[in-house]
Formats: structure tokens, sequence, C-alpha cells
């Protein structure tokens, strides 16, 4: 059984600030199986944008959710990014949006290899 999108972005805020990276919750999509979409900003003019990997990218038994980069550059503008999230929006409005904000560009995800 998967955990529920609203207890597992609460958890994931407060594993951000544990780990010293300020996340804020940007939009609250359905609670039961939204898709989770995070972003995060290095505030240097330098962003990534991460949402769920595909099934077929999913091996290792035990991990919740695994997460693959929603662009194949390392790094976009966070313009880039806004206009990739409108888009998402658009095609699904039952979406979260969790945005960091870390120097050092963290994202505390299990990402799929």
């Amino acid at each position: 059984m998967r955990l529920r999108a609203d207890i597992w972005v609460a958890a994931y805020l407060r594993r951000c600030a544990v780990e010293g990276a300020y996340a804020v919750l940007r939009r609250r999509g359905a609670a039961e199986a939204g898709a989770i979409f995070i972003k995060v900003d290095r505030l240097d003019g330098a962003a990534a944008l991460f949402g769920p990997a595909p099934q077929t990218e999913i091996g290792e038994a035990g991990i919740e959710r695994v997460w693959a980069r929603a662009h194949e550059a390392p790094w976009l503008a966070p313009d880039e990014i806004e206009s990739r999230l409108r888009k998402e929006l658009s095609f699904d409005p039952d979406i979260w949006i969790v945005e960091i904000e870390d120097r050092e560009g963290r994202c505390f995800l299990d990402l799929a290899a």
C-alpha cells in the first residue's frame, strides 16, 4: 500500500527542515494520490524539477517513491521550470508542488538510476 500524498509531503517538508534547507508547499494537490513535483532552486539562477519516475525505473523494493529529473540538463533557469510546472498543471490540476531553496542544490529524494 502506498503512502498518501499529503502524508508523504508533510514528512518530506520536515526532512528538508532537519537538513537545513528551506522548503515550502506551493500547491496542495489531491490528498490521496496527486502527483508530486519538487522544484529545487539553488538561488544562483539555476533550478531543477523532479517528478515521479516512470514505473520502468522503479527497481528496488522497499522504496516508497522513486524520482527522476524532469529535464535533461542538470540545471535550468527558474522561469523554464515554472513553464514546465504550468504545463503539468494544465494537464493534471491535482498535482502537488514543493519548492526547496538550497544553495547546494540538494533534493533529499531517492532518484532513479
